[in-house]
C-alpha cells in the first residue's frame, strides 16, 4: 500500500469486525500487509490516530453522498437517495456502523467530537431537507430524529437476526414515514 488513504478500507473493516480494543496492532498489520513501522510511519499516533482517520474517511463518505445531498438537492429526490445510499453503505445490514459502535463502547469518550459530529450532522441536514420538502420544522427535526434512530436500530436487528430483509423493509417504512404529508407542491 503505497498511501495512508490505500490502508484505511482494511482499517475500518478490522475496527468493525473486532472492536477499537480487539483490533490490536498484530491484527491490523496482518489485514492490510503492514508491519508495525509502515503502519507508525502512515499513522505516527498509532492505534488511536488509525481510527480517527476511518472516522474521518466515514464522515468525509457521509458528508459527500448524505448529507451534501440533503441539504442541498431536491429533497423529494435527496431523502430515496439517502435510503438506497444507507442501505448500499451497510450492505442492506451486514456491515456495522462503526461510528455507532464507537458510540456504545468504552472508547466512546475517546472519540466523541467526530461522534457527536457525525450524528448531529447527518440529523441536522435530514431534518434541512424534510423542512425544504414541506414539514414545519418542529416536525423535520422530530422525524430525522427519529430516522436516524430507526437506522441504527434496523443495523442492531438486522445484524442480531442475521437477516438483511429485516433492514430493507425497515428501510422502506422508514423513507415511507419521512416523506409523509409532504406539500404537493415539493419544496418551497
Amino acid at each position: 500500500m503505497a498511501e495512508r488513504a490505500d490502508v484505511l478500507p482494511a482499517l475500518s473493516e478490522v475496527f468493525r469486525e473486532h472492536g477499537y480494543e480487539g483490533a490490536s496492532l498484530a491484527l491490523i498489520g496482518e489485514r492490510t500487509g503492514l508491519g508495525k513501522g509502515s503502519l507508525y510511519h502512515f499513522f505516527p499516533g498509532g492505534k488511536e490516530e488509525m481510527a480517527a482517520a476511518v472516522l474521518a474517511e466515514i464522515d468525509s463518505w457521509f458528508e459527500q453522498h448524505i448529507f451534501r445531498p440533503l441539504r442541498e438537492e431536491d429533497p423529494r429526490r435527496a431523502v430515496p437517495g439517502m435510503v438506497r445510499s444507507v442501505d448500499g453503505y451497510f450492505r442492506s445490514g451486514c456491515r456495522v456502523c462503526l461510528v455507532g459502535a464507537f458510540a456504545l463502547g468504552d472508547v466512546r469518550d475517546r472519540f466523541a467530537d467526530a461522534i457527536r459530529s457525525y450524528f448531529a450532522a447527518w440529523t441536522d441536514a435530514l431534518a434541512q431537507g424534510l423542512e425544504r420538502g414541506g414539514l414545519a420544522e418542529i416536525e423535520a427535526r422530530d422525524r430525522a430524529e427519529e430516522a436516524v434512530a430507526a437506522i441504527q436500530g434496523a443495523l442492531v436487528l438486522a445484524r442480531a437476526l442475521d437477516e438483511p430483509g429485516s433492514f430493507h423493509r425497515a428501510m422502506a417504512r422508514i423513507e415511507t414515514r419521512l416523506m409523509a404529508g409532504w406539500t404537493q407542491a415539493g419544496p418551497g
